[in-house]
């Protein structure tokens, strides 16, 4: 007998497949039948007996489903493009947001690159001018070659607009008004007795109470909780009575290291404090003149509570303690001994950083800020000494970028980053004046890298608005790398510090160099030859001004 197998999927009696409302009976012809017809049904035959319906094979080919699953396939493929559209949307609209938010755009880097080599022998305390090329023949991309001078337009530029202007002093009275509760615990005299700046101090505490309870530094640092459980235990043995009063010695800095980052403070800090006459702040680098009275801590965080100037000040009582000890021994009663001790304070950030003013004093109208750290610190101490170490501000600045860039570092992202920061200080400079730009804390902030701090000769002619040049000693890393010796000499005399026996002069001279690079930076190499060029281009023109200022033409950095 014989069926339509497209019309009956479940192979049926002959009694009920007469009943299908496709066939017709036993004389079905799928050529003659008007649903079967062109179709290429296939028959089946089989006799008039009942079969087990998993006995059978079913066999059939059905256009219609394959062109029905063609159609399923297409609408999912669109589907997901559809949505893979949507995503991309909704990615690109976050980034856009996220960079109008920080007052950032998306600009396209003119540069393209050349290849590059590694040498891993380069280092932080190297001596730069010594150094070989280390640069191997790189092959340049054509379209760089094109897209150079667009580059060279941005900062040529720049050059066009600078202007060495002299910033107007303010006033003592309006600096007081600034900072009132400062002034009203730091005294304008100091103890003649002691070289180093320091006072009495009522304490009005009693024998249980913390007298670093509230101090800032502690509260928010775990790494300095052990110096000031230390100090707590020591605390009231250095305590001067004086008439049922009680007195602390309160001291405050000799000489400050400002400057720059990754110029080798650190290797001078390391260095200075192995004298006999030096002693330091608790900690290398408190950023208390430049952030920390403002309640920054880390500037991603936002703002905090201020430290007041009494934490800072205990950051010095372990040298306290000494120069009192110094003060109240037997022959300095007899004989009126001087103290020769003298405190340091290193932080990098005190020469260049002054970010927060404008969230804390008024505005200009020129947007330049009407008070500067040096102001307040020539206030209380006018005869603080200054010492600042620079190198070339090119190679500072690809030191700085490889540590604390956290990640994906390579010479390419350098490059861009370099790139980037350029027209941003060109875009800067186009509407504001020099010292405008360079103090601006949102140009700082959407910089990818800080190509102000490098601008050496802007921060320190504002700095010789308020202090003589006496009382700043401006060194170079590259001569510090070549003769130690030398120029810790240097240092000796500027601070006027006694002789050293050749013991001890070896031990300072000789020590190995502090805070090298890294050695998973070192393995990058050094920047790209483009990179450098533009950078050298860049700086030109300040450091033909500083070297004017310094009257030394070394700091020109021509030979590295």
């Amino acid at each position: 007998m014989r069926y339509c197998i497209n019309c009956c999927i479940h192979l049926l009696p002959n009694d009920l497949h007469r009943q299908c409302f496709r066939c017709r009976g036993p004389n079905h012809n799928n050529q003659k039948c008007p649903v079967c017809k062109g179709e290429n049904k296939i028959p089946l035959y089989t006799d008039s007996k009942q079969m087990k319906l998993l006995a059978v094979l079913e066999v059939r080919t059905d256009h219609s489903e394959s062109w029905n699953g063609f159609f399923c396939l297409r609408k999912g493929k669109l589907c997901s493009l559809i949505f893979g559209l949507i995503i991309m949307t909704l990615v690109m609209a976050s980034y856009i947001l996220t960079g109008a938010k920080h007052g950032l755009l998306l600009i396209p880097s003119p540069f393209h690159y050349g290849a590059f080599t590694s040498n891993p022998s380069l280092m932080d305390n190297e001596s730069l001018s010594d150094m070989k090329d280390h640069y191997q023949p790189s092959k340049m991309n054509i379209s760089y070659v094109k897209d150079y001078p667009s580059i060279k337009l941005i900062i040529d530029t720049i050059t066009s607009k600078i202007e060495f202007i002299t910033r107007q002093r303010p006033d003592l009275e309006e600096l007081r008004k600034q900072e009132p509760h400062m002034f009203s615990v730091i005294p304008n005299k100091f103890l003649p007795n002691s070289k180093n700046p320091c006072w009495y101090e009522e304490y009005r505490g009693n024998t249980t109470t913390d007298p670093y309870a509230t101090n800032s530094y502690a509260l928010y640092s775990k790494r300095f909780r052990t110096i000031f459980d230390y100090l707590r235990k020591v605390f009231w043995n250095h305590l001067y009575h004086y008439k049922d009063k009680h007195y602390r010695l309160r001291c405050l800095p000799h000489f400050y290291i400002i400057g720059q980052p990754k110029c080798g403070t650190t290797d001078l800090y390391d260095r200075l404090r192995l004298h006999p006459d030096v002693r330091f702040s608790a900690i290398k680098e408190p950023h208390w003149w430049t952030r920390k009275r403002f309640g920054i801590i880390r500037l991603r965080d936002g703002f905090h509570d201020r430290y007041p100037v009494e934490d800072y000040l205990d950051l010095f009582d372990l040298a306290a303690h000494q120069i009192q000890g110094v003060l109240q021994s037997e022959a300095a009663k007899e004989r009126g001994k001087m103290n020769n001790i003298i405190i340091g304070e290193a932080s990098a950030s005190t020469m260049w950083d002054n970010n927060a003013w404008i969230f804390f004093y008024d505005n200009s109208t020129e947007g330049e800020p009407p008070f500067l750290i040096q102001d307040f610190i020539h206030a209380f101490q006018p005869n603080a000494k200054l010492i600042i170490m620079l190198r070339d501000p090119v190679e500072r600045l690809y030191s700085d970028y490889l540590y604390f860039a956290s990640a994906n570092k390579s010479v390419e992202d350098f490059h861009e980053k370099v790139a980037e920061s350029l027209q941003l200080f060109e875009n800067c400079m186009l509407d504001y004046s020099l010292r405008a730009c360079v103090y601006n804390n949102t140009l700082n902030n959407a910089m990818p890298v800080r190509l102000q701090v490098g601008l050496y000769v802007v921060y320190l002619l504002d700095w010789l608005t308020v202090f003589d040049k006496d009382q700043i000693l401006v060194l170079r890393l590259e001569d510090h790398a070549s003769n130690v010796k030398y120029t810790m000499h240097m240092v000796f005399q500027f601070l006027d510090l006694g002789p050293l026996s050749e013991k001890q002069e070896a031990l300072i001279t000789k020590s190995p160099a502090s805070n090298t690079r890294r050695p998973e930076d070192r393995s990058l190499g050094p920047m790209l030859p483009t990179t450098k060029a533009i950078l050298r281009d860049f700086y030109r023109p300040f450091n033909t001004k500083l070297a004017q200022v310094l009257f030394d033409d070394a700091f020109l950095w021509k030979r590295t």
